[in-house]
């Protein structure tokens, strides 16, 4: 592309000619040389004038294609809020701001697994009109979705009425806090369903929704699985197996822990051991912990009391009162088992 020098060359030396005749005092112009002065600064105007236009042109085009610019961003900024709606919030992060890039590729972390359900949810959908129920199961999930990204729980996927989530990634707090932060979550969950249970007759149940959890911490492959054209970012292992399971054998409205989730929770969680069972696809039987009501206070008390007290007071006890003491805890077992026995058989 010529530059400016190129273009005004011919009216430049014009200029330096003029200039140099009029320094001639002596010199006079004839009526020919006005004619091309006037001629050559006739083709300059003309020549200013279509720049003058090819600029107004170039600047009009250039508002255009700005304007052009934000109607595409904003589709894309749409686009983009529609998208995220598809991933969990910290996966979406992670692949805009660069972080992640968009590959088969995984790793291993230990992680904290995170199953729930709805009780009786099939016998549910027989008797429910299918608007009724899928307004029902919405309403349902983001609550509970609302409660996992307020304690910055990555949501994996819903299947059908099925939560899964974990804890550890692509964000960590370490595997302590991520175990506390579901456990937490969880119990949350459940006081809002608890809140919540007035609510479901409004979309003609008869009774309402009641959820089981089971959570597991283990090592698991987490990464994007899939095809070079549909990922998808989930977790898998017999980690994940075991959190499945848990959940199923879990009652309802219950909390059921492994072992591995309990040892990093039982210093801040109240839980209780409950029984020792086997799991479909678990070799070894598994110990499971259930999370107790923590809204009691005296519950809280009475199991976290202070140890060294306890044992101080014992050893006060004569050998008179150590025996009183075993007499009542005898008859308190008593008592216990008539009342076992009075319950109805299953």
């Amino acid at each position: 592309m010529a530059n400016n020098d190129t273009i005004f060359q011919a009216e430049d030396t014009i200029i330096s000619a003029a200039k140099q005749r009029l320094q001639d005092d002596a010199a006079t112009l004839t009526a020919a040389e006005y004619q091309e002065l006037i001629t050559e600064y006739g083709r300059l105007l003309k020549t200013t004038k279509r720049l003058i236009k090819l600029n107004d042109r170039s600047a009009n085009r250039l508002n255009e294609l700005a304007r052009e610019t934000q109607e595409k961003n904003a589709q894309l900024e749409g686009l983009s809020a529609q998208l995220a709606k598809y991933l969990s919030p910290q996966v979406y992060q992670s692949i805009f701001t660069g972080n992640q890039t968009v590959s088969l590729a995984s790793s291993r972390k230990k992680l904290t697994i995170f199953f729930s359900d709805l009780v009786g949810f099939t016998s549910i959908t027989e008797s429910l009109e299918s608007e009724d129920l899928t307004a029902a199961l919405n309403f349902y999930l983001n609550e509970m979705s609302t409660i996992a990204l307020e304690y910055g729980a990555t949501i994996d996927k819903y299947i059908g009425d099925a939560i899964m989530i974990f804890f550890g990634d692509p964000e960590s707090h370490g595997t302590k806090e991520d175990a506390l932060r579901c456990v937490s979550m969880a119990i949350a969950m459940q006081n809002r369903m608890e809140e919540l249970s007035d609510k479901w007759a409004s979309y003609g149940l008869q009774e309402p929704f009641r959820m089981r959890i089971g959570i597991n911490t283990a090592y698991c492959t987490v990464g994007n699985f899939g095809s070079d054209d549909r990922l998808d970012y989930t977790v898998i292992g017999g980690g994940v197996n075991m959190a499945s399971r848990l959940e199923t054998a879990a009652k309802a409205d219950a909390i059921l822990l492994s072992y591995d989730t309990y040892n990093l929770v039982r210093g801040s969680i109240l839980c209780s051991e409950a029984d020792t069972i086997s799991l479909k696809g678990i070799a070894e039987p598994v110990r499971t912990f259930i999370v107790l009501d923590q809204k009691h206070e005296d519950a809280t008390i009475s199991i976290k009391a202070d140890r060294s007290h306890l044992q101080a007071r014992l050893a006060t006890l004569t050998g008179e009162e150590m025996g009183a003491l075993k007499t009542s805890l005898e008859q308190a077992l008593v008592k216990v088992e008539q009342h076992l026995e009075k319950q109805p058989k299953n």
